[in-house]
Order: C-alpha cells, then sequence, then structure tokens
C-alpha cells in the first residue's frame, strides 16, 4: 500500500523540524534475527529512523519508519528504538511525534515481534497524560500499529496515502476495497479513529507545527501562543454565530485560529484547540441542533481527559436541548451522557460554561452546568436556560386552564410568557446563582480573557 512518490523517511523528518535541528539517535542498529535466512537482507536502522529535534524551537523527539527497509515492518530492534525513543522523551518532558508508514508485524522475527508490539505499547501507555503524543499516518498503518496509534493522542492522516486498518477491506467478510475501502481516511475519520485528515504529507507536517505550538511540551509545562490579536476584540455580529459551534470559536480564537478535531465524527459535538490571549483553550460546544449523541459525548469526554491530563482549561459553549431519540441511540445514549458527565465533573482544569442558545433538562446540567462544578458560567443575553421549553413546561402545569378557554392559543401563549419569565430565561437562573453573569455576545471574546487571568493562567 506505500507509493513510491511519498518523501523517504528522512526526508519526511527534515520537512517537519526547523532546519539541521535533527539528532539521529542509534542509527546503526539493525535486527539480530536470523532465522529464514535473514543475516542476508540488509534493513538500514531496522527499518525506523529515531531522534529528536526542534519543531518551531521546541524540543520534539520523532520516530519515521522506512518502507524502503523491510517495508518498514515491526522486528524486535525497530520496536526497542521507538520505545527507547519515548524513554528519552519522557524524561525530557517533550512530546513525541511518530511518521507511520508500515507493514506491520515482521513475520520472520515472531514472537521477538510480537514482544517489541508490547514494549510500544507498554512506552505509550507510560507517556500517557505526561507528554504529548502525537501519530501521523502516511502510509500504512495496520494490524497492532493501528491499535498503537490509537494509544496516542492525536492522529493525523494523509488523504491522499494514508491507510489505517486492523482488518485490511478484503478480509472483512462481504466486502471488496473497491466497494468500501474501510481504510481509507474518509472511513476511517467518520468512524472517529483519526482526529485530523490532511491532504498530502506537507499539510500533515504543517499541521503537527501548528498543534506543537499549542500544546504544553508535558503535562507540567505552561505554554504562551504567540499572536497578533487584540485581547479586547469585540466580536461584531457574534449572536448570529452563537447556534454555529465552529463558527463561533474560530471567531473567539486569537486570529481567528480554531483547529478542530474528529470533525467527521459525533457531529452533533464540536472539539478542537485554540488559544486566547496566548492561553491555550480546549473547545467544546454543541452543535446548531442542540442534541447530545453517543458519538458526540464520546468524543467530547476522552478530550475533556486529554485537556485535564495536561492542564488545559476548558471552555464549553452550550445550545444542549435534548438526548438524541432513535432505537440505536437508546442502546447507548444513557451510558454515553453518563461518561461526560463523570469527565467534566472529575476535571481539575479551569471549566468555564457559555450559555449561547437553549440549555434544557439534563443535557443542559451535563454540558459543563455550574451543577456539575463548572468554575464560572456565562450566559448571552438571547439564552434560555431551564427544565424544558416554556411552552412545553405550560401545556404540562396548565393543561386544564389552556383546553378549558376560550382561546386556547392565546392562553398557551400567556402561561408560557409566565413560565419563561419565572423560570426559564438566563436571568431566572443567575437569580439562583447557577449563571454568574449574562453578557452581550460582542464582548464574550473579553470576557473570557478576563476569567482565565482570573484563574491565574496568564
Amino acid at each position: 500500500m506505500s507509493n513510491s512518490a511519498k518523501m523517504s523517511a528522512r526526508e519526511r523528518i527534515e520537512s517537519l523540524v526547523d532546519a539541521n535541528s535533527f539528532v539521529e539517535i542509534g542509527g546503526l542498529i539493525t535486527k539480530r534475527n536470523t532465522d529464514f535466512n535473514m543475516q542476508e537482507k540488509a534493513v538500514p536502522a531496522d527499518g525506523v529512523i529515531t531522534g529528536y529535534g526542534v519543531v518551531n524551537s521546541n524540543l520534539v523527539y520523532i520516530y519515521s519508519q522506512d518502507v524502503t527497509a523491510l517495508n518498514g515492518s515491526v522486528g524486535e530492534m525497530h520496536a526497542k528504538k521507538i520505545a527507547g525513543i519515548y524513554e528519552m522523551a519522557i524524561k525530557a518532558g517533550a512530546p513525541v511525534i511518530g511518521l507511520i508508514d508500515c507493514a506491520g508485524i515482521r513475520v520472520q522475527e515472531a514472537m521477538d515481534a510480537l514482544a517489541g508490539f508490547g514494549e510500544i505499547y507498554m512506552a505509550k501507555v507510560k507517556a500517557s497524560g505526561v507528554i504529548p503524543q502525537i501519530d501521523a499516518i502516511l502510509g500504512s498503518c495496520g494490524g497492532g500499529v493501528a491499535v498503537s496509534s490509537k494509544l496516542g493522542d492525536i492522529i493525523l492522516m494523509d488523504q491522499a496515502n494514508g491507510k489505517l486498518f486492523v482488518n485490511s477491506p478484503n478480509a472483512i467478510a462481504g466486502n471488496r476495497v473497491e466497494k468500501c475501502d474501510t481504510s481509507d481516511a474518509a472511513f476511517q475519520a467518520e468512524a472517529g479513529n483519526v482526529d485530523l485528515v490532511c491532504e498530502n504529507e506537507n499539510e500533515v507536517f504543517m499541521m503537527i507545527r501548528e498543534l506543537i505550538d499549542l500544546l504544553p511540551a508535558n503535562a507540567g509545562a505552561a505554554v504562551i501562543v504567540e499572536n497578533s490579536d487584540d485581547a479586547n476584540r469585540v466580536l461584531d455580529g457574534f449572536e448570529g454565530y452563537a447556534t454555529d459551534a465552529k463558527a463561533a470559536l474560530t471567531q473567539l480564537a486569537d486570529d481567528t485560529k480554531f483547529i478542530e478535531l474528529k470533525a467527521d465524527y459525533g457531529k452533533e459535538m464540536v472539539i478542537g484547540l485554540m488559544s486566547l490571549d496566548g492561553v491555550t483553550i480546549g473547545a467544546i460546544a454543541n452543535s446548531a441542533e442542540g442534541v447530545l449523541s453517543t458519538a458526540g459525548c464520546k468524543k467530547a469526554e476522552q478530550f475533556t481527559y486529554f485537556c485535564d491530563a495536561f492542564g488545559i482549561p476548558v471552555i464549553t459553549l452550550t445550545n444542549a436541548k435534548e438526548y438524541a431519540a432513535t432505537m440505536e441511540e437508546e442502546k447507548t445514549i444513557s451510558q454515553a451522557v453518563a461518561d461526560l458527565t463523570y469527565a467534566f465533573a472529575s476535571a481539575d482544569v479551569p471549566r468555564i460554561n457559555v450559555i449561547t442558545g437553549e440549555a434544557y433538562g439534563s443535557a443542559y446540567v451535563t454540558m459543563n452546568s455550574k451543577h456539575i462544578g463548572a468554575d464560572l458560567v456565562l450566559a448571552l443575553e438571547s439564552a434560555k436556560v431551564g427544565v424544558m421549553d416554556a411552552k412545553v413546561a405550560a401545556q404540562i402545569m396548565c393543561e386544564d386552564e389552556i383546553t378549558g378557554a376560550a382561546n386556547t392559543k392565546e392562553a398557551l401563549e400567556e402561561k408560557a410568557k409566565e413560565f419563561d419569565k419565572l423560570q426559564d430565561g438566563a436571568e431566572a437562573a443567575a437569580r439562583r446563582g447557577y449563571v454568574d453573569n449574562i453578557i452581550p455576545g460582542n464582548e464574550l471574546r473579553k470576557h473570557l480573557i478576563y476569567a482565565l487571568q482570573m484563574f491565574g493562567m496568564r
């Protein structure tokens, strides 16, 4: 599945790091196995180039698999080199970047190769929540290598040449690659297995550089992102973006740069990274439909744990009205919502919730509300907060009065207005202490920056 027109393993590293900054480690290491006449096969660097360098002046550790050396397959020494890089990176407190192009396990080395997979898995687990792990799928990433990639934090995929699979498409009963290429970027992104899909390798490297600027080097590190934005920038017409989650976050972000993750999975929820006055932020927002789905909750849950592990403040834009209502969702939605609730409630990083649209019922409670520990809750002037839509509530509470009225429509409107005033507006929630401040949409950016300063994040 490789493509000879792609960059070499070394060219990829040189394209990613700052000029002349890469230092190779273990360049002379190669296989020890002699079974099946392996001693006669040259495997330079055992199929993987490992070392360290700098990206935008930030220290990183890198491994790049060499598809020209026994197809970049993972053998005993190949795995030890990757695990060794992880050990160094943890001690140095620096991210690890994996450039993946691999045929999978080196069958000739059998049990030794399997042991190598275990070493890689263990190294990635030890690094989890300690240093950021970024994997870029530039060629094949199959079987155990696919499992390895999912043990990291952020996965990028080259749309042109990347292939991600546990079972190759033709090995799946009833399928052929011509019918459905289950290994391609579109399929895997929709399944939630890829965070960012890029058109080519150069775009992959550009996105990695942006991520390295945003992410802390390790769980204890601070990061200030360079930007040219004004902390007091007014968001003209922001109310028009209030329920367009991606557009709203883009408007809020420094220099309007918002990196959305898992865009094709669980589209009811938008997640991603950005900075506010130079402070890296994890953003989570409901889509315009205001529905909590299983997939949306899962991706927000995982992202919340990631942000919490690396000390990244979480800002949510809440527009949550109801749960997804299908027979399939009914099998999974309660657990997914419970898991997201747990993730928010257990996070120790500063959490700011902004109610941008309608926030109703237990769906609203789950979305980082004050009730489960949000540190600061803001609401736009047009926001609604309550148990349910005012008209629905009026129909339930005042059914007899409404049906017995001469004009049922007017009676319903009157009761709905009364409920809205007493129980369903942002002001009613603020009077009870569930909302800390009601603000105009055009001032939201500076209010969020003030809040981050209050939490000592700047």
